[in-house]
């Protein structure tokens, strides 16, 4: 007889209209408590009933936690904002557009329609091994599969691993990196943290993907004034240009004036295990010439601690030409 694998095993759900409502759903079911947001990644956990939450907190009707505002500083936008609505924002077109070129990206139209910016933030990782239910390091097991020589890795890390080699699926991440945004996290209280420090190293904590605790929920991206209308760079490598995780991307912004880069923050994902903001190559780059040669210099840079598995060396030529490219513009 058939096994049926695709019954979603029984949870309570709750559907709150407030963020404070679902905060405290949160706080009191902890660890055993789920945050359902476009459900573009929850309906496959529980399909495979590798995730077994006890209680689901259904966010759709939470409309304080939609939208984008401007604001006196910036824009912010809420958690549940959907990544369409992202992708097509006039604000965010017009002075912050290294963020509606990753939101428009990602996945398919229906995918957008559907799935929010804080969840393509909060995803957890793609790895088959993980995902397929094996007990590796980030599910509380004692080896990493993907690292095996033996393994198809592929897709995994080149840079920054510790025991797990799994990377980042989110496409937002370098974008956001790239614009100094903050996330704003609340709980019990409020606390802000820099896009860049709100993903989780495996070295700290390898079986989380984001700094979020239980009872903690993101509701907010803070994207600063600082780079409005700056020059910006965003390109995704992937295998097929629809409904595929990148292999790589590079998101870039930029102050240059007379041809000179004043100023310029650099991150990428799919090299490391979380999205990397590039700072050493942001410095051979600042105050430079913005030129092929420079972008080259920047790219090495980038990959000089690289240590690629047996499938992903091609990541190392990937990611430096990426780079590259980001540094020298696509006129240059």
């Amino acid at each position: 007889m058939a096994i049926i694998r695709d019954m979603i095993p029984a949870f309570e759900l709750f559907q709150p209209t407030s963020a404070d409502d679902a905060i405290e759903l949160l706080i009191r079911y902890g660890e055993d408590g789920w945050v359902l947001g476009g459900g573009m990644d929850s309906f496959d956990w529980w399909k495979e009933r590798i995730k077994r939450p006890a209680a689901v907190v259904d966010l759709a009707n939470v409309d304080e936690l939609k939208g984008v505002r401007v604001t006196a500083d910036g824009v912010e936008i809420g958690a549940m904002t959907t990544l369409t609505e992202v992708a097509t924002h006039p604000e965010l077109l017009a002075n912050y557009s290294v963020l509606t070129d990753a939101a428009a990206q990602i996945a398919t139209p229906q995918i957008r329609n559907r799935g929010t910016i804080a969840g393509n933030l909060s995803q957890d990782t793609r790895c088959w091994y993980y995902r397929g239910g094996w007990p590796c390091y980030r599910a509380g097991g004692n080896t990493c599969y993907a690292s095996a020589p033996t393994a198809m890795n592929r897709e995994h890390a080149i840079l920054g691993t510790n025991r797990c080699v799994a990377v980042s699926a989110s496409d937002a991440a370098p974008a956001l990196i790239a614009l100094d945004a903050q996330f704003v996290i609340q709980g019990r209280g409020e606390r802000v943290v820099d896009a860049e420090d709100f993903f989780m190293p495996p070295s700290k904590d390898i079986e989380r993907m984001t700094v979020l605790n239980p009872g903690e929920l993101l509701t907010a991206i803070r994207i600063p004034s600082t780079w409005a209308g700056a020059t910006f760079y965003y390109e995704k490598v992937e295998d097929r240009k629809a409904w595929d995780f990148a292999l790589m991307t590079v998101a870039a912004a930029m102050r240059v004036s007379g041809g000179v880069v004043q100023d310029v923050r650099l991150a990428a994902n799919g090299a490391a295990p979380v999205p990397l903001r590039l700072e050493a190559s942001e410095r051979v780059v600042r105050g430079q010439a913005r030129s092929d040669q420079l972008g080259i210099q920047a790219g090495e840079v980038a990959v000089r601690d690289a240590q690629p598995l047996r499938h992903n060396d091609y990541k190392i030529p990937l990611m430096r030409n990426l780079v590259r490219r980001a540094v020298r513009g696509t006129g240059a």
